[in-house]
């Protein structure tokens, strides 16, 4: 009777889990961990290199003697329409450099996973789910 309000779940016996594999398993999760704070970080940076793509083409309407906002930092500064063209371009290079080494550690990251997971499932096979509900 004290049994009835837990499941009927029996771990299984030949399934053995040995301190090495604990550890990789709890790697394998801290970079599942990285590589979903990695897709948030590069959402967050191709989102501002759209911003700036889409501040070039506004400014493509602007008038050459035109003095244009441009934030550095907490500062707005005044400049002309060529210098602000410039510091855009800057950014855009920025960013995008940003957005190729963020997908590079992503990438690196899921190499570590892969050869993580390959190991996992040939050792515990269905007894062990690595998979992302997302994928």
């Amino acid at each position: 009777m004290a049994n009835s309000g837990k499941g009927t779940f029996r771990p299984d016996s030949d399934v053995h889990i040995s301190f090495e594999d604990q550890q990789k398993i709890n790697k394998f999760a801290r970079l599942n961990a990285k590589v979903d704070d990695l897709k948030d970080e590069l959402k967050v940076k191709q989102n501002d290199m759209k911003n700036l793509e889409e501040a070039v083409e506004e400014l493509s309407l602007a008038d050459d003697s035109e003095k244009i906002p441009y934030l550095v930092g907490e500062v707005f500064l005044c400049q002309n329409l060529e210098d602000t063209l410039k510091s855009l371009q800057e950014s855009r290079t920025k960013k995008l450099d940003e957005i190729s080494d963020l997908e590079a550690k992503c990438e690196e990251l899921k190499a570590q996973m892969s050869e993580l997971k390959a190991h996992l499932y040939g050792k515990f096979g269905s007894h062990i789910n690595l998979e992302n509900e997302e994928d």
